[in-house]
């Protein structure tokens, strides 16, 4: 494995959960955020994200990568699309059952994530259509560094082993969800297998891509709604992702 590799890996794997899980112990020390906080929080997020993918495209193009091990093709476009549109539904059925549940869970289940929601999911109609920018942002970015980048490096270093592939990229995807708890983490590694699982399949990252976006879309735009938009918790606290 190239060093610039191992050293990106080691930055995802330790640096930016610690750094995602500072920043929203700052976010969250706030008594509610303003519309000029969860913009500023939009915008460098997306800034974050897009130079993130650009250096890890630039280091891979550095050595010879073919994009086409990244995920970034189409090899089966009928398979592609179909399993697309089908996870697509499947996530949107998902997200609406779980902010349903969200909307009557037991205070003590809330915690951080409902409070979380309040204070970054979008209020109004301009900060609904940064946030969509966002939401394309880091589907297409997280996708592209872990079940792109990350999910081929670690296949290729152990001996084309798919499994260390999948299974190591979910686990850097959960800790990059560091700031959710136990809880979040193990859910996210769960839905990391799935995704690095489809990508392994059909060879490309389309359809993690459209999973994604449609997941953090469908929260940030129901989600205000469903738990009574910004401000303090209802009784001791209800919450999200």
């Amino acid at each position: 494995m190239p060093w610039d590799f191992a050293l990106i890996l080691a930055f995802l794997a330790t640096a930016v959960p610690l750094l995602g899980r500072r920043r929203i112990r700052e976010l969250m020390r706030l008594p509610q955020t303003t519309k000029a906080d969860r913009l500023a929080l939009y915008r460098s997020t997306a800034v974050f994200q897009w130079l993130a993918a650009a250096f890890i495209f630039w280091r891979t193009a550095a050595h010879h990568v073919d994009p086409t091990r990244l995920g970034l093709a189409i090899p089966n476009a009928r398979l592609v699309v179909t399993t697309s549109l089908v996870l697509a539904v499947l996530v949107l059925a998902n997200q609406l059952v779980s902010l349903r549940r969200l909307a009557h869970a037991p205070a003590e289940k809330a915690a951080i994530l409902v409070e979380l929601a309040r204070k970054v999911f979008p209020q109004d109609h301009p900060e609904r259509l940064a946030f969509l920018g966002v939401v394309f942002t880091v589907s297409i970015c997280e996708e592209f560094i872990f079940r792109g980048f990350a999910q081929q490096v670690l296949e290729t270093a152990w001996q084309g082993s798919a499994l260390v592939g999948i299974v190591g990229s979910s686990l850097l995807f959960a800790l990059a969800h560091l700031y959710q708890g136990r809880r979040g983490i193990i859910a996210t590694f769960v839905v990391g297998l799935l995704l690095a699982s489809i990508r392994s399949w059909t060879g490309s990252l389309v359809a993690p891509i459209t999973a994604h976006f449609t997941a953090d879309l469908t929260a940030g735009l129901l989600a205000p709604s469903r738990i009574g938009g910004p401000g303090p918790a209802r009784g001791s606290g209800d919450t999200q992702c």
